[in-house]
């Protein structure tokens, strides 16, 4: 059985940014980018991700704003905020509204970046398994509850 490819957005206002990400990590994972936040939308629409990446400082929105905007449809892609610029409460907020699980700091250093990534993806494929897990079991108590109610009749 193939190893699932993991599917990454990267949402950024720097076009040598988007392009670095790009070239770096194509061979390892699907990767999109996307300029702007609007454009990040679309492709959430299109595609099935399982980390997003956003860049913090953006015209128009933050990447904390984006990310908060989009929890409500897109609750399961582990996300990660970058930026070059180091501020408190955009952490907070990253983390309370944007449900952020991790801040990169800008220059990325390319190893920790691909680790990071692939943790938020086991993270990720965790979380799934336990849903799946979950309604499996409600499956099967819901079989058992059947199975008692029968027995109890007859």
């Amino acid at each position: 059985m193939e190893q699932q490819k993991v599917k990454v957005l990267y949402v950024d206002d720097e076009v040598n940014n988007l392009t670095s990400f790009r070239a770096l990590f194509r061979r390892n994972f699907e990767v999109y980018t996307a300029i702007s936040a609007e454009e990040g939308r679309a492709l959430l629409k299109e595609h099935r991700f399982h980390v997003i990446l956003t860049d913090q400082r953006m015209p128009g929105t933050t990447g904390v704003e984006f990310l908060e905007s989009i929890i409500g449809e897109y609750p399961d892609p582990i996300r990660i905020l970058i930026t070059g610029y180091t501020d408190i409460h955009a952490v907070i907020d990253a983390i309370n509204r944007g449900r952020v699980s991790r801040y990169i700091t800008k220059p990325w250093d390319e190893q920790e970046l691909k680790m990071t990534i692939e943790n938020a993806f086991e993270v990720y494929s965790l979380r799934q398994a336990n849903i799946e897990l979950t309604q499996k079991l409600l499956e099967a108590n819901g079989q058992l509850d059947f199975m008692l109610r029968q027995k109890l009749l007859s």
